[in-house]
């Protein structure tokens, strides 16, 4: 019965030790009950069945831990959970709207302060100093910086 028991708790902690390395990793939950565990069962093999089979017990579960833990990580298995794509998407700020100031056009949206201009047939998001404009009423460009398109309402 003994052995039945120790060899128990031995298999299930390495499987618990090999469970969070390879599938739940950075829990520690998991990998904290199986190290107790397999102490749990070196120390019945030393207390039930003597020395000289408790050291053979703790070199066996050293062994297939360590064998445990050298597969988990020489196999790769992080690279499942990790990044390896890179985001190559950016801003292209050479582009210039073909807008320039003093032009003028007419709102189709309320400037609240941000809406939608008419410019030479075109749509453009434009934007005020902070006043608020109606729709289909003239405006004029004052200042454009980067995409940012400055307008106000024209007399």
């Amino acid at each position: 019965m003994e052995w039945i028991t120790i060899v128990s708790l031995l298999v299930f902690g390495i499987v618990l030790l090999a469970a969070e390395i390879v599938l739940v990793p950075g829990t520690t939950v998991v990998g904290l009950a199986g190290v107790i565990l397999i102490g749990i069962g070196v120390w019945m093999g030393f207390r039930d069945l003597g020395s000289g089979y408790g050291y053979l017990i703790l070199g066996i579960s050293v062994v297939l831990t360590a064998a445990f833990v050298y597969v988990g990580l020489k196999k790769q298995t992080w690279q499942k959970f990790a990044l390896t794509t890179v985001n190559k998407a950016r801003v292209n700020e050479d582009i210039k709207p073909e807008l320039e100031v003093g032009e003028t056009g007419t709102t189709l949206s309320s400037l609240r302060p941000i809406g939608t201009g008419y410019f030479h047939g075109k749509h453009f998001e434009v934007c005020t100093n902070g006043e608020f404009i109606p729709t289909n009423t003239s405006i004029r460009i004052i200042k454009i910086d980067h995409h940012r398109i400055v307008v106000e309402q024209t007399s």
